[in-house]
């Protein structure tokens, strides 16, 4: 076997023993190599649906809003309070904490009719940018 040949088969294994050894003795490397999750919310990036968007006046009939709390990178935000406010009607919660999708759900009814407007606040100061519009008839 050719002398430069088995100098670089004893440099390669060097090597990889050492960064074998290192990825296995040595959490800082580990903290170093691992992906961080992304916790910060978007106002632009999270959803606010409401289904159905046509309800009755009559109290009784609801209609489900939810709130998606995502981050820049599109990743669910969980254990995060949301703040649903409606111009017209009763919420059943005002304050809901998401879940571990990122989810908050509340009920909305009204007896009386027309339009509310539907917003959210994100742990009450980071205001979601795309309000919806629910009708009671």
């Amino acid at each position: 076997m050719d002398k430069k040949l088995g100098g670089l088969l004893l440099v390669f294994f060097l090597l990889f023993t050492v960064f074998a050894s290192s990825i296995l003795f040595s959490t800082q490397l580990s903290s170093i190599t691992r992906a961080k999750e992304d916790y910060v919310p978007s106002a632009k990036a999270s959803l606010l649906f409401a289904y159905p968007l046509l309800v009755k006046a009559d109290g009784t009939t609801k209609s489900t809003i939810s709130v998606f709390i995502r981050s820049d990178k599109g990743m669910p935000v969980k254990d995060r309070k949301v703040t649903i406010t409606a111009t017209i009607g009763q919420l059943n919660m005002a304050e809901v904490t998401t879940d571990e999708k990122g989810k908050a759900t509340a009920t909305l009814t009204s007896t009386a009719k027309g339009i509310s407007v539907i917003g959210a606040a994100i742990d009450g100061t980071l205001k979601m940018t795309q309000p919806l519009s629910i009708t009671f008839e």
